[in-house]
Formats: structure tokens, C-alpha cells, sequence
């Protein structure tokens, strides 16, 4: 069996999985060797349909991916994994994508480079975004399959022939940031449909480590955590306003205006906490600032620690409202809630008035951060 193991340099920032991978895998879990049959399977469709092995029993060669919405090494593969569809569906290659992770063994920060997560929801969702051409699975329940498998990282491909036989595991290719060297699973469709031996049969998989359900308890732990940060409130005037609007930073600057006796703000203020939570581990920053009167601090810091948000926040100092609105966006009609998102340097690159739409919000945050290690690098 050949076996070509990819340069150490290029696997520093990212998780190996060869060793230590399976770590908190479920019963059943086994490294799947070359020559063994390919296990069966009967797991939902974000179509709403259930697959199994035998409906694919038509391909010559069946390409089972194991992926996700989340990781950013996943993310950076989907549209390769379209193109190997588009190149290969009429010689004989069948594709399907399986997501082996349980979306409660995310932490919100784990999902900084995504716009949302990994239930099964969210894969329709992504699988629509990006229509995907092949059929995506979920395995985040059982997790069987995934076990099955031995799918240890995502993405992580096993390509069976026509048998089904195992024939070539391991990475797309050696490459997610740069120009791959080595397109390892292209050659060995390549070799297999041209009757050839696979050139190299088993390559290390790189990428964000499988979401095993026992991680439940470590997300557990950490939410117990955040739960526990400061909440504070200092004030802010005309001044301090326009110096925080320039945005003098090489952070994104997320500001929400709200006020106690609006009740929109104070019922969207948890869909704040959770964006911050995800986002605030790269180029990103979260501010609120309260509208409310300065005798009613008390009350404006009772809400901040009721919804948990633990970050800048603000109580104006501006006494005159039109004076603040100018400051902070003169495109801002005055009523509340109101969401600016700054770019590095004061430009305003998302102005939203009455209650934010959840998704939309993250989906514009992420394609400024970026979706992949290569888009932006992640703050240190």
C-alpha cells in the first residue's frame, strides 16, 4: 500500500487526525483499512429523503464525504468538492456528503468562521446556499456511521470502486490555503477509472476534529464559564462617540442602539450575546449603547446582566438625540433598535433599523471576516 504523509509545516494551525483523532468516538468506531467493503448506512437527506449504500449502487466509483457547515478547512473545500462533481458525474463518480458532527458538542466560538451551525436545519440551509449538487446526509444523531467509517476530521473522503470496495482514504488534496501540489483524491479516481492502481492510497486528513457527542459536557462546561464574565456600563459622550465611530482598529465594529422601555431591544438582546460569543475570537468587537436616561442606570445595567452581554456597553451621555444620531450615522432616522456594522476605518457597512434578522446579520459578518483560514487570518 503506498502512503504519502503530508509536510508537518503545513499541518501547524490545523488538527491532525491520525493520531488521537478518534479520541471520544463512539462505540464502533474503526480505522477503515484499503480493500475493506464500504459499511452501510440509512441516514436522512436534507432533502428529506433516507439514503442508503444501495442508492448509489449504480456509479462505478462512490466518493463518501465526511463534512459540515462549521469548519472553515470544510467550508474552504465546497467548491471543490462541486467542481470533482461536475467533472466526474458522467464517467461514473457518485458523490455524497455526510456531516458526522452533533451540534451540541459545538461551542459557539467554534463557529467564528461560519454563519451557522450543524443541525440538521442548518445543513439544509447551507446545502441550498450553495446547491449542492450531491446528496447531503446527517449522522449528527447516532453518529454510527460516522463511526463506522472512521471519520476522524472534515472534510475526511473514502473513494470505494465499483465493488465498493476501499480504495484511496484520506484528504481532498494537500492544499486547503494554497495551490495544491497534489490532488490526491482526483488521481485516484483518475487511476481507477482508468483501470490503474491508485498512485497513493492513504494520505492524512487535516482539518477541524469530528464533534463526538461527549464533547456535550465540555460545551457544558464552557457555556458555565462565559456565563460567569462581568457585565459592565460606563458612559459615553459626543466626543467618545465620534472617536469610537472612526473606528481606528483593524476590528469590525458591531454597535447596537436599544433602550430598557423598547421592548424589541431588550427581547434581541440575547441574539447579540450569541454573536459576540462566536465572533468575538477574530477581527470583531460588539458595543451597545443604551438610550436611556442617566438616572436610569441601574435598570439599564440590570437588563445587560439579565441577557449576560459581556462587552462594551454604553450608557449615552448625549442628551440631545439628534446630536447622537448624527455622530453615530446621519442615515439613521431615529427609532430604536438600531445596528451599524463598521468597517476597519468608519465606514458603515450594514445599517439596520427595528430588530435584527439573526442570520442575515451573521452571513454579513462572516463574508467580512471571512469563511476560511486563507480569507483572514483569526485575531491572536
Amino acid at each position: 500500500m503506498s502512503c504519502r504523509l503530508l509536510p508537518f509545516a503545513m499541518l501547524v494551525s490545523l488538527v491532525l487526525t491520525m493520531a488521537g483523532g478518534a479520541q471520544g468516538a463512539p462505540e464502533g468506531f474503526r480505522n477503515l483499512e484499503i480493500g475493506d467493503s464500504a459499511p452501510d448506512f440509512q441516514l436522512p437527506g436534507v432533502d428529506d429523503k433516507t439514503y442508503s449504500l444501495s442508492d448509489f449502487s449504480k456509479a462505478k466509483l462512490l466518493l463518501v464525504v465526511f463534512t459540515c457547515n462549521h469548519c472553515p478547512t470544510a467550508q474552504a473545500y465546497e467548491p471543490r468538492l462541486i467542481k470533482m462533481h461536475e467533472d466526474y458525474r458522467d464517467k461514473g463518480l457518485a458523490i455524497v456528503a455526510i456531516s458526522p458532527n452533533d451540534d451540541a458538542a459545538l461551542r459557539l466560538e467554534e463557529l467564528r468562521f461560519s454563519d451557522v451551525g450543524d443541525s440538521f436545519d442548518d445543513m439544509k440551509f447551507r446545502a441550498k446556499e450553495r446547491q449542492f449538487p450531491f446528496p447531503y446526509l446527517y449522522d449528527g444523531e447516532t453518529q454510527k456511521t460516522s463511526a463506522a467509517y472512521g471519520a476522524m476530521a472534515t472534510p475526511h473522503v473514502f473513494l470505494f470502486d465499483q465493488a465498493r470496495k476501499l480504495r484511496y482514504a484520506g484528504g481532498i488534496d494537500n492544499s486547503e490555503i494554497k495551490e495544491p501540489t497534489s490532488h490526491d483524491a482526483r488521481n485516484a479516481i483518475d487511476a481507477l477509472l482508468a483501470g490503474k492502481p491508485v498512485p497513493v492510497e492513504k494520505t492524512r486528513t487535516f482539518g477541524c476534529s469530528t464533534k463526538w457527542s461527549d464533547k456535550r459536557e465540555e460545551v457544558a462546561k464552557w457555556m458555565e464559564k462565559v456565563q460567569q464574565e462581568p457585565v459592565t456600563l460606563e458612559s459615553i459622550d459626543a466626543a467618545g462617540l465620534a472617536k469610537l465611530v472612526k473606528n481606528e482598529t483593524e476590528d469590525y465594529l458591531l454597535i447596537n442602539v436599544w433602550a430598557t422601555w423598547c421592548g424589541p431591544c431588550v427581547a434581541e438582546l440575547p441574539e447579540f450575546v450569541t454573536i459576540n460569543r462566536m465572533y468575538r475570537g477574530r477581527n470583531f468587537r460588539f458595543v451597545t449603547i443604551s438610550m436611556d436616561e442617566a438616572d436610569q442606570k441601574e435598570d439599564v445595567l440590570k437588563q445587560l446582566k439579565r441577557a449576560q452581554v459581556a462587552t462594551t456597553n454604553y450608557l449615552s451621555a448625549i442628551t440631545d438625540r439628534d446630536e447622537l444620531a448624527d455622530v453615530l450615522d446621519q442615515e439613521w432616522q431615529g427609532p430604536l433598535p438600531y445596528t451599524v456594522l463598521i468597517a476597519p476605518g468608519g465606514k458603515v457597512v450594514y445599517r439596520h433599523n427595528e430588530p435584527i434578522k439573526p442570520l442575515e446579520l451573521r452571513r454579513t459578518l462572516v463574508e467580512f471576516l471571512g469563511r476560511t483560514y486563507a480569507s483572514q487570518p483569526a485575531k491572536k
